[in-house]
């Protein structure tokens, strides 16, 4: 799902092929004709293995990887004045964009947020944070159309109780430009990237919902780990440089303050038992 530079997809591709377990096939759905042509170009040794798509199969049976797919989704930014739940537009005034306050434009955002007050308790007033049904409707989508299969989503995020934690008074929308980050999409429009960070438990809630089960869910670190790669990274032979650059890698990839607890793994399944070693080290589905 949205495989962006097809970097990842190569990677996947070779070690199957190298473990001699080649899927049947390797289909990427991306709605982006540039990123579709950067992806062929990478992926050409994979040829005719590896084909494109811009909508799900009907009845399909397979595994699903989304990896930072879901917090580069649109989101409605809310805000809780006087006791009232109102969506943040985008308005223009003294010659730029501002934000401002008014009715929502979908009652099932009311419908979230009363969730998830009856699940925490009140929020502060002027409380400002993201619902994202597209993220919802999505895996809606994808469980109408799957037979049997597995759905790894692997993103930045938290369960809800952290998500909505009365201290975040600004939400987690962030925006990034140039490899810097900031919190204001009114500026540089265009020209940045814009993401809001993942609730789990709305996810989890949007499976069941759908008739799949969630079968895991943990940090990423503790998801590779588990999954073996400390093992991994000792069977390869490389020189004091690349021993060096390897280890600096799995520290960006497991350390708590790189990506290792921010990042989260979830596994959602449909009519597939599965038990997955890198749920196993620590299983967080209690949290959600």
């Amino acid at each position: 799902m949205g495989a962006g530079s097809g970097v990842m997809a190569a990677g996947v591709l070779s070690e199957l092929a190298a473990l001699n377990c080649e899927p049947e096939s390797y289909t990427i759905l991306e709605l982006s004709a540039d990123l579709k042509q950067r992806q062929a170009e990478l992926l050409q040794q994979h040829a005719p293995l590896v084909s494109w798509r811009d909508s799900f199969p009907e009845n399909f049976t397979g595994v699903v990887l989304a990896n930072e797919l879901l917090d580069a989704m649109p989101v409605h930014r809310v805000v809780w004045n006087g006791g009232e739940l109102q969506e943040c537009y985008v308005a223009w005034q003294e010659e730029r964009f501002v934000w401002q306050a008014g009715t929502l434009s979908n009652p099932r955002l009311q419908a979230r947020f009363d969730e998830i007050i009856s699940r925490l308790g009140e929020l502060p007033d002027g409380y400002v944070t993201e619902i994202n049904l597209a993220a919802e409707d999505w895996i809606n989508t994808l469980a109408t159309n799957m037979q049997q299969g597995l759905l790894l989503l692997i993103d930045y995020g938290f369960a809800q109780h952290e998500f909505y934690h009365p201290q975040r008074m600004q939400g987690t929308l962030m925006c990034h430009y140039r490899h810097r980050a900031h919190d204001d999409p009114l500026i540089l429009v265009g020209l940045q990237d814009i993401t809001a960070h993942v609730d789990f438990t709305a996810m989890a809630d949007s499976a069941l919902a759908a008739e799949m089960q969630v079968s895991g869910y943990t940090t990423q670190a503790h998801f590779l780990l588990g999954s073996g790669l400390t093992e991994l990274v000792a069977e390869i032979e490389a020189d004091a440089t690349q021993q060096l650059d390897l280890a600096n890698q799995v520290k960006c990839l497991t350390l708590p303050h790189e990506m290792g607890e921010l990042f989260k793994v979830m596994a959602l399944t449909k009519n597939l038992p599965v038990n997955m070693p890198g749920f196993m080290l620590r299983d967080l589905r209690n949290s959600l």
